[in-house]
């Protein structure tokens, strides 16, 4: 170990050790033994996040005053600076870090800690979204919009499972993830980073990784963080942390749900959101914090601000007259731990001795705090061991992992018998787009990685496929900078090719802040492809030779245009290290592609909100001009074989309200390759006295079938499925019909339908 433990424990010794440091005595007691002990500056200490020290000395050489006012990713301290932040961690004066990407900073941080008089140590917060992958050397897999679209639960408690050893390996203690705000606006850049639209899918997928980053804690569990409580997912114009006005119906229908299903999975940290909530701002909002959250849900753990976002109350949102104000603000509204900033120590002390804030009030977020330290094991083991972790970062089975992840999240929007692709018919291939050979495949939320760590598209090509030519013509990464040159270079070398792949979507690489068009903070206006990309597809495919289109996006983008005019369609979302790998695998029948959209895909922005769980009344009078329908509906995704849907069977006709009901349905593989189909089961409650959705995903299996094979799938009707809210918020099942609907997608022309009655 760089850093002995026998460090840790050196000023506590022999008959004198506290009981706080017995590892044997119940964290509770250790917990009230320690906070005994503590002077009120520790305790405020304990409520204060900084960034790592690397983080401020690389900042404040290149960033202005100015430039931190908006910028939600890089931060120093003006006015201090690294040194004065080591001091106070010296001091004990410090409860956490973010931005410390290296375990050796870590260990160096925590080895000051170990110098203050109580001796506590730091918790390390990481955005460890899609893996620990916003630090080096570690496995990146697909973010969590194509983590949803495979509909595999199991997959994403795997996941969590690793990224948490992963993380331990680097001495990182606790992620903020998983996002589980429900998109519905893809204009919004951070659709990537949650897992979709639907209610059902998004507390599915959250709960399974909430389990497996926690794993009862240990030496290789980490804290798990829902986020962002609530509504930044509907915000006004699509953009990061703008008002939104959402009803208690909609909030206890659509947008609570995966916040309550995630405090069940047993989180024990909650970040709160950057917007304003119906007029409230969600980090001074009593009603979120200590109503919902801790009265009705009896969450256990604590909440931690967003980014700077307590001071925003003051200097955005303005319902703050001063930056004390907000402190106190926030903290009288339940907020127990905030990030990030040098005033809070100070001021928060200020509130107590002023007897504006009891010191029972900062007691009770402390002990949250200290109880999940505990529960770490950092008090017997505040440091990493190097040597060890790399054992265990970027190993073969993570990286499998990723791999198969990766093959399952890739969804095949469009295939006129194209693809699979014949190797010896198509010997020389068109290569072009941003995204053909770049590393931004990772995905948002990554930092830059080993080219020996990442596969582009046309490395995976040129693996895949090394009999065929591949004719490569560089788009550059930027699409807002496109060269017409490069453009009509592709055109031209298109004609001598047999097909054409075109690599297009956005661009997330968080190391090139300001240049990107999509992740956090990168809201648009328009999903239309960015730049010269669509007449680079255009005069691509006008050489008239096949053109296929793999979109690497983390939002809905529409395409309308290429979905009319080009035989195959592959939206490949931001599938990680082994991205490259993966589509080409699928582009040559190596893999069949089996993911369903977790997401509407509209034809245009003019058609948001488009969801497929609208009430009945949205379409009552179609667009005059345009569609009324999505480009492409949630749930769907076509494979190289085809499923036949039959036998559609209730065990009842009818039911009592806290009945149960059996739904069963035959699938068939009737084409010629064995694939995996994801069938999904929908509810309407056909009369009911509040309006009800068209359909609600209500269930969902992951089966595997060999040509000709057939299964049956089973689904259980219990009471919550059918239940709603009743005008008082209570959950009610009212008799009258219910519609059943299973198949392949949400689309009613994809459904097989039956009813039954709850008398």
């Amino acid at each position: 170990m760089a850093i002995s433990l026998i460090m840790a424990m050196s000023s506590c010794s022999g008959d004198d050790l506290p009981l706080y440091k017995d590892a044997g005595a119940p964290v509770e007691k250790r917990v009230e033994d320690l906070l005994s002990r503590m002077t009120l500056e520790e305790k405020v200490g304990q409520m204060n996040q900084f960034v790592g020290v690397e983080h401020i000395r690389k900042n404040e050489a290149s960033l202005s005053e100015e430039d931190l006012h908006n910028n939600t990713a890089q931060a120093f301290y003006p006015g201090f600076n690294a040194d004065s932040v080591e001091t106070w961690t010296r001091q004990g004066l410090v409860g956490s870090f973010l931005h410390v990407i290296t375990a050796e900073e870590a260990d160096y941080l925590q080895s000051l800690a170990m110098k203050s008089r109580l001796q506590i140590p730091l918790i390390f917060g990481i955005d460890a979204i899609h893996g620990n992958a916003n630090a080096p050397d570690n496995t990146v897999y697909p973010t969590n919009i194509g983590l949803a679209s495979t509909f595999d639960t199991d997959l994403a408690y795997r996941i969590a499972r690793q990224t948490a050893k992963e993380m331990r390996a680097m001495n990182m203690h606790w992620t903020f993830n998983p996002n589980v705000e429900v998109a519905r606006d893809p204009r919004w850049g951070r659709c990537g980073e949650t897992y979709g639209e639907d209610p059902y899918l998004v507390s599915r997928m959250g709960y399974s990784t909430v389990k497996g980053y926690q794993a009862d804690f240990g030496h290789d569990g980490v804290l798990a963080c829902i986020k962002h409580f609530v509504g930044g997912g509907q915000s006004e114009n699509g953009t990061n942390g703008a008002p939104a006005e959402i009803s208690e119906r909609t909030l206890r229908e659509v947008f609570f749900p995966p916040f309550k299903e995630g405090t069940e999975a047993g989180a024990m940290s909650v970040m709160m959101a950057h917007n304003e909530l119906n007029g409230i701002p969600c980090h001074s909002n009593e009603w979120l914090m200590e109503d919902v959250l801790r009265g009705e849900w009896g969450f256990k753990g604590f909440v931690v601000s967003d980014w700077m976002d307590i001071e925003h109350l003051h200097d955005l949102h303005a319902t703050a007259e001063n930056i004390k104000e907000a402190f106190y603000q926030s903290i009288m509204a339940g907020m127990d731990m905030h990030m990030h900033g040098v005033y809070w120590n100070e001021y928060v002390c200020e509130l107590v001795r002023e007897g504006r804030i009891p010191e029972s009030r900062i007691d009770r977020s402390v002990r949250k705090i200290l109880e999940m330290k505990f529960r770490l094991g950092l008090f017997e083991q505040p440091y990493s061991d190097s040597e060890e972790g790399m054992k265990t970062r970027l190993c073969p089975e993570h990286r499998n992992t990723a791999l198969e992840a990766a093959r399952k999240s890739i969804v095949l929007l469009k295939n006129d018998g194209l693809l699979p692709l014949d190797p010896k018919k198509y010997r020389k291939v068109l290569v072009t787009g941003i995204n053909a050979d770049d590393h931004n495949i990772l995905g948002d939320w990554s930092a830059e990685q080993k080219p020996e760590n990442v596969i582009t598209v046309l490395e995976g090509l040129r693996a895949v496929s090394p009999e065929t030519e591949f004719v490569f013509v560089d788009q550059s990464w930027d699409p807002r900078n496109m060269s017409p040159a490069k453009v009509d270079e592709a055109a031209r070398k298109a004609v001598d090719c047999d097909l054409c792949i075109v690599v297009a979507g956005e661009y997330m690489f968080r190391g090139r802040w300001t240049e990107r068009t999509s992740g956090e903070d990168t809201d648009r206006s328009d999903i239309e492809l960015v730049g010269l990309q669509n007449d680079l597809i255009r005069k691509v495919a006008a050489s008239g030779k096949p053109t296929v289109l793999i979109l690497v996006s983390g939002r809905p983008l529409g395409t309308e245009w290429a979905a009319e005019h080009l035989p195959a369609l592959i939206n490949a979302w931001e599938p990680g290290m082994y991205g490259g790998q993966a589509i080409t695998e699928i582009l040559y029948g190596k893999v069949n592609p089996s993911a369903k959209l977790p997401i509407s895909i509209p034809r245009s922005a003019g058609q948001i909100r488009m969801i497929y769980n609208h009430k009945p009344s949205q379409y009552f009078h179609p667009y005059v001009l345009g569609e009324s329908t999505p480009l492409y509906p949630f749930g769907y995704g076509l494979s190289y074989t085809s499923y036949d849907y039959s036998d559609l069977t209730l065990d009842k006709d009818e039911t009592t309200s806290d009945g149960v009901v059996k739904v069963s349905v035959t699938i068939t593989n009737s084409g010629h390759m064995a694939g995996d189909e994801i069938v999904q089961l929908y509810i309407r409650d056909r009369f009911s006295r509040i309006t009800r959705p068209v359909k609600e995903l209500k269930d969902f299996v992951r089966i595997h079938l060999e040509p000709g094979e057939s299964k049956v799938a089973v689904f259980e009707i219990t009471p919550d499925k059918l239940a709603f809210l009743n005008r008082n918020f209570n959950p009610v099942v009212e008799p009258g019909e219910f519609i059943v609907m299973v198949g392949p997608s949400s689309s009613d022309k994809d459904l097989l339908k039956k009813s039954f009655t709850v008398k």
